[in-house]
C-alpha cells in the first residue's frame, strides 16, 4: 500500500481518479476539492474518503496551503477488511467525502509513524485498525449499477483498449470505430462513465502504470518510454499534476509502502 505526505500550497491536482481508495489524514490548514458534483472542503483533523474511480481534483483552500498524510489501500484489502468487521460482502463504499473520527485519524497518523520507522508489523496493524472503523462507523454497500446500455458497453470496451495500448494508442475516430459509437456519442459516454474524456483517462492509466515502474526501481526516462509519453518532460508534466510531486522526488522519498 502506497503512502503519501506532503504539503502544498500553490498546486492544484487536476481531474483523476485512483483505481483503489485514497483516504487522508488534514495534518494542517484546508484543502478544497471537487468530488461527485461538488466542491468540499477538509481542514485540521478531517478525513478525506474518496472510492475507487471517482474522478477528483485538489488544491489549497486557504492561502497557508494545507499538509496531509495519505494512504491508498487496494478495494481487495477494503472489502477483506469489510468482510471481517462488518459482514458485508463487495466494495465498500464512503458516502461523504469528508468526516471527522479523531481515534482513525490518530490510529492513520500512526501508521505513517511506523511506515517512516520501517516498523510494517505496527503500521499495518495500525492501518487495517483505522480502516476498520471507518468501515464501521461511515461506510455503505456501493450503490448497484443501472443496466448497461449500449453507451455503457461501449464506454467500457473503449477503456479495456486504452488499458491494452497505453504506448500506441488510437486515435478518437479508430477507437470510437472500434466500439461502434459516433466520436462526439463516445466522448460524451465516457466522460459520463468515467467523469474524464478518453485522453485524459489514458494519461491517468499512463501515470499510474508509471507509479508502479519507478517503484520497482526503473529510471525515469524509462519509464516515461515504457508508458508512451513522448519524452520525461511529458512524464514529469502529468505525474505532478496527478500525484502531487515530479517522479524523481517520487522514487526518492516522496512515498514509503507498508504491506496489508
Amino acid at each position: 500500500m502506497d503512502l503519501l505526505k506532503a504539503r502544498y500550497i500553490t498546486h492544484r491536482f487536476s481531474r483523476h481518479v485512483h483505481d483503489g481508495y485514497a483516504i487522508g489524514v488534514i495534518l494542517s490548514g484546508v484543502e478544497e476539492f471537487d468530488y461527485r458534483g461538488a466542491r468540499h472542503r477538509a481542514g485540521t483533523g478531517n478525513l478525506v474518503l474518496v472510492n475507487p474511480e471517482h474522478v477528483h481534483t485538489g488544491h489549497a483552500g486557504e492561502p497557508g496551503g494545507w499538509a496531509y498524510r495519505m494512504l491508498y489501500p487496494s478495494i481487495e484489502v477494503m472489502a477483506d477488511i469489510a468482510a471481517e468487521v462488518t459482514a458485508g460482502r463487495g466494495t465498500p463504499y464512503f458516502p461523504e467525502p469528508v468526516v471527522s473520527h479523531p481515534h482513525a485519524t490518530a490510529l492513520l497518523r500512526g501508521a505513517h509513524d511506523a511506515a517512516e520507522h520501517g516498523d510494517g508489523l505496527a503500521s499495518s496493524t495500525l492501518a487495517r485498525t483505522a480502516f476498520g472503523a471507518l468501515l464501521r462507523h461511515h461506510a455503505d454497500h456501493r450503490p448497484a449499477d443501472a443496466r448497461p446500455t449500449k453507451e455503457d458497453r461501449a464506454v467500457r470496451r473503449a477503456r479495456e483498449i486504452l488499458h491494452e495500448r497505453l504506448v500506441d494508442p488510437p486515435t478518437l475516430e479508430d477507437l470510437a470505430r472500434a466500439v461502434q459509437a459516433k466520436p462526439f456519442t463516445l466522448i460524451r459516454a465516457f466522460k459520463a462513465v468515467t467523469g474524464l474524456p478518453p485522453h485524459a483517462y489514458l494519461n491517468t492509466l499512463r501515470v499510474r502504470r508509471a507509479r508502479g515502474l519507478l517503484d520497482s526501481g526503473t529510471p525515469a526516462a524509462q519509464v516515461a518510454t515504457d508508458v508512451g509519453f513522448t519524452d520525461q518532460a511529458h512524464l514529469t508534466r502529468h505525474f505532478k499534476r496527478i500525484v502531487g510531486v515530479p517522479p524523481g522526488a517520487y522514487q526518492r522519498a516522496g512515498t514509503y509502502k507498508t504491506a496489508l
